[in-house]
Formats: structure tokens, sequence, C-alpha cells
């Protein structure tokens, strides 16, 4: 793994000018030479939400940590792309909504502000190749205007979807009474003998590949049945909807100043006890104290948190090695596969005929499209998914050739001014070598009820955070935030 050269110190923007993530931040110790030998109670692997968290709350108990984070910059899957000639944009997790309490917290905390994310006007369901604009405070609320019978297989589903994830427990679901039956088949297998209607097929299709990046397919039932139930927080049931709405949902809000003004911030806060550029090799136990070794830095500790993706966790050599279960757990959660692609124009010229910039296809690259314009609309943005099938389609593709495909769609969906965007800004996360695709790592079958138990339980000294370790809000900066704020306590606990 050595340190990634073309995709952090290359932003992929296409337009007008180049931008750049957040590298060296005020108080951060930007090269590993300054921090070549350090001694802390906890060390912390990963500068995301989840590890900025953790040593935030340790720190405030009076330990000290160290956090050596990969990359050039804090953030993990949060990241701000500059717009040229001014402004942000974010290339990764944006939105929070709902029952997304912990993160709004910390971003109050921190001074970070918030703004609803612009959902005036209709939005555009493209489909057998035609645009049909549709209100969204009618009483079908948010849900496109298919045909009769698919509405109400639709709505048949969703309350099933909404029952059977009440019985699911966050904290275990592999304990719920059906978990066997429902991790042993695909969300595809379940659809296919429930949304019957092939327009409401289509709906759960493309909410599916919106909300994690993946097929039905390659879903277990148990694990999308969790993560309907985990969108929530503890008084308040997580429900189908929740993941998949604007308004009163997972992409109700936005930060003002772009997500990752928040984990910058945070690890502000931190001053040099943050690290970056120090990806870590090794991780030993001695004695009882763990040496963690990263490019240029060797630390010691009696503690370590890894608040990294199980994929990228299970690079680290570990010494002993972790138990076989552990292990096996790591090589069964793949990463979805998610780019972003981002057009700035002059105005928001959607909003003049009506169109809040919400777009729902089922053809072309980009199926789901938001309006990433800033909170006074003094530019236009638009903001599209590339997810599972259409991004490992163009896994091979050049730059060039996704902005234009990308352009191709929104120009079908909003008029031949898509076709000329000031700047073009692209984010393929599969090629980010310390994320390798995102939002999530998901669980396809049989892994939760053969595995599952280990997302959380220590090993040794070794504990583990990230989002997908969240019994709330898996696989979104909620989540983050939640398993760093828990780890803590767990270590806490134990020193």
């Amino acid at each position: 793994m050595a340190r990634e050269r073309s995709s952090l110190s290359r932003r992929a923007i296409l337009g007008a000018g180049a931008a750049a993530g957040v590298g060296t931040l005020a108080g951060l110790t930007a090269t590993p030479a300054a921090a070549a030998d350090r001694e802390a109670d906890v060390i912390v692997i990963g500068a995301g939400l989840a590890g900025l968290t953790a040593a935030r709350d340790l720190k405030k108990a009076g330990k000290s940590v160290l956090v050596l984070e990969a990359r050039d910059r804090v953030g993990g899957r949060v990241l701000n792309l500059q717009v040229p000639g001014g402004g942000v944009t974010e290339g990764g997790g944006e939105f929070i909504g709902p029952t997304q309490d912990r993160m709004k917290a910390l971003a109050d905390e921190l001074g970070v502000g918030t703004f609803p994310t612009y959902n005036t006007g209709k939005n555009l369901l493209r489909k057998g190749g035609k645009n049909t604009p549709y209100a969204t405070d009618g009483l079908l609320g948010a849900v496109p205007p298919i045909d009769v019978a698919g509405l109400a297989n639709a709505a048949a589903v969703q309350a099933l979807l909404n029952d059977l994830a009440k019985k699911v427990p966050v904290h275990a679901p592999w304990t719920a009474e059906k978990a066997q039956e429902w991790d042993q088949q695909t969300f595809e297998t379940w659809l296919k003998h429930n949304a019957v209607v092939p327009s409401a097929k289509f709906l759960f299709d493309v909410a599916c590949t919106s909300v994690f990046s993946a097929e039905p397919r390659e879903l277990s039932l148990l694990f999308v049945l969790f993560y309907i139930a985990a969108a929530g927080n503890e008084s308040t049931p997580g429900t189908f909807e929740r993941l998949t709405e604007t308004a009163n949902g997972a992409q109700a809000i936005r930060f003002k100043g772009g997500s990752q003004l928040v984990p910058i911030k945070l690890a502000e806060t931190l001053g040099d006890s943050v690290v970056l550029n120090a990806p870590v090799r090794r991780v030993a136990l001695d004695g009882g104290t763990y040496t963690v070794t990263a490019d240029g830095v060797t630390a010691r500790a009696r503690k370590v948190v890894v608040a990294l993706a199980p994929p990228l966790a299970a690079r680290i050599d570990f010494d002993p090695i972790l138990p076989a279960v552990r292990d096996q757990l790591a090589q069964r959660l793949p990463m979805g596969s998610v780019g972003k692609a981002i057009a700035v124009y002059d105005k928001p010229f959607w909003r003049e005929a009506g169109l809040n910039g919400q777009a729902l296809s089922d053809q072309g690259v980009v199926r789901s499209t938001f309006d990433n314009s800033p909170e006074d609309g003094s530019y236009g943005a638009l903001m599209g998914f590339i997810e599972s099938d259409q991004m490992r389609a163009l896994n091979g593709a050049s730059e060039a050739q996704v902005k234009a495909a990308v352009l191709a769609d929104y120009a079908t969906y909003f008029g031949e001014k898509a076709k000329t965007p000031t700047a073009f800004l692209l984010q393929r996360w599969d090629n980010e070598r310390f994320t390798r695709g995102g939002p999530v790592a998901y669980a396809p079958p049989g892994v939760l009820t053969a595995y599952g138990p280990e997302l959380r339980r220590p090993v040794g000294g070794i504990h583990w955070a990230g989002t997908e370790t969240s019994t709330y809000w898996m696989g979104y900066m909620d989540g983050a935030v939640r398993s760093g704020e828990r780890v803590a306590k767990e270590i806490l606990a134990a020193l």
C-alpha cells in the first residue's frame, strides 16, 4: 500500500482549474517525521469522523491520544471539493436528517451551521424514455408517479419491509427470530417474490442502489432489514422511507461550508495529536504494549482503535494475527461502488423550470441527482450519483469519458443547458487507495449470522470503530460519530 498519489494529489476535476481536498490543517502534523517516535495511552488509526470523535472523547477524559491518518487530509469518506472561482461542494457524505442527532450535535458543538437541502419545485422521473415532473407534497408524497398497480404494490412492499425491520434488534440483528431465514437470501430474491409489479420493482431497485451503492442481488435481506431498523435512534424506529426521502429523510439537511468542515474543525481541537500522511502497516503486541508502525512513524500505546472500514482494516499486519472469525468477517464485507459527479453552472437554471434538481431514472450512468447549489444560489451545481453496476462499467473509462456520459444524462433530465457547465468535479471513491468504494461495507448473504458478533468485539486491546460498527445509522456520518463515542466509552471502562 504505497501512499496514494493519483486521486489525492490530483483531484479529478475537469472544466476549470484544479481543486484539492484539505491537506495540511492548522495545528496538525502533516509530515510523519515530526512524530517519528511517540507514546500515548491510545493510538487511533484513521482520522475520519469515527476516529476523530473517539480521540476527542478520550482526550476530554484526560487520556493521551495519537491519531494516524494515511491520507493527506482528515475526513475519510467525507470530502469537500473546491469549486473553481470560489465555493465548495461535497465529494463524499454530505446529508443528515431526522434522528441523526449525534452528527448534528457534533456540528453544533464545533460551530458548523446547516441549511435545508434544496427541495422546492418538482422532482423528475425518467422512465421508458419519458420525463415526468411530479410534485412531492401531494397525497403520494415523494413516491414517483408510476402506474396504479405499481403504486399499490410498492406501498405494500414498503409497509412489509418496515414491519419486518421492527423485528430486527439493531444491536444484534443476527439474533432476530428469522435471522437465519433472512440471511440465507438476497434482497433481490425477496423483491422478486414481493415486488411483483415491474414498476414497483424498479422503484426498489433504484432505492437500493441509491442507499447502498450495491445491487439487490449483492445484499443479504437481513442486512437490508437491519439497515432500515438502524435508520432511527433509541426512541424512534427506523423506516425505509427515512433512508430514501429528502424532506424528513436522510437527505434533508446540508452543512454550511461543506460537510468536511466538521472533521476539519474536530481535528483542529486535537492539534498535533493528528498525524497525516502516515498509513499504518503493522500493529504488534509485546508485553502489554502495542507498537504501531506507520510510514515514518513508530508509536506505542496500551490501546488501539482501528477506525477504518473492515476491508481496509484487514490490510494491516497484526501480530499476533487476528482471530480467524474476525479476519474472515473483513474478507466478506465488500465496499459499495460509488462516484459523485458535480456539474457547476452560472446559476441553478433548472429552478426556473420549476424543478428541484432531483431526478430518478431507469437509464444512464447517473440515475439519481440532487441540487448541490450553495444556500444562496449564487451558482448552480447538479450532483449525480454513479453507483453499483454503472460505476463498475466505467472502471476503465477516462475522466473525459465519464464527464461526457454524465453531462449527456444531465441534458436528458434538465435540458441542453446542462451540457455546458463552467466546471465539472468528479470523485471516484473506487479509485481512492485508502477507501476503495463506499458509502459502506455491506453484508452479502450468510455474513451477519456467521460473523456479525465480531463487528464490535475487541481483540485484546484492539477496539473497532467506523460507521460499519454502528447500531444506528450504519453507513452514514451519524453512524461514524456514534461509533467513535461508543469505542471511547469501551476504552475508558477498560483503562
